[in-house]
């Protein structure tokens, strides 16, 4: 089964306060799972990697052979492409993570940068992870 995702992190201030959001679809659009939680204090890009690793995990727990990714951070998406250098050694560690948790998982992976408009509910998904303060546990 394709599994089709969106993902996204926001920050308040940079570092601020801090949430992710994730909706996994199934290939014909009905929803699997939507996903919001606090991180604390954290950058924008270090949320937009925890939304990623959030994600992973989540797909790892359905029947998925490939997962597609949307994502609206252009930084992370080229990283992840082999575009960009990881420079900084917060996201090279997460960077490292995500490649590691995409071996266990076995599934196919793609991901693709889309615009903000695109990714709307994954946006208001990590804004409600910021004012509810809750902490996602996967």
């Amino acid at each position: 089964m394709t599994v089709i995702a969106y993902t996204d992190g926001a920050a308040r201030g940079n570092p601020g306060e801090s949430g992710i959001g994730v909706i996994l679809k199934d290939e014909q659009g009905a929803t699997l799972a939507k996903l919001y939680g606090y991180i604390g204090e954290k950058t924008n890009n270090v949320a937009e990697y925890e939304a990623l690793l959030a994600c992973l995990k989540s797909a790892a727990k359905t029947q998925c052979s490939r997962l597609i990714v949307h994502s609206d951070s252009e930084l992370m998406v080229r990283q992840l492409l082999g575009e960009y250098k990881v420079k900084d050694p917060n996201l090279k560690s997460m960077f490292l993570k995500v490649h590691r948790l995409l071996e266990e998982a076995g599934f196919e992976f793609e991901i693709r940068h889309v615009t903000r408009d695109l990714n709307k509910e994954a946006d208001r998904l990590a804004n409600l992870g910021i004012d509810s303060r809750k902490r996602l546990r996967i």
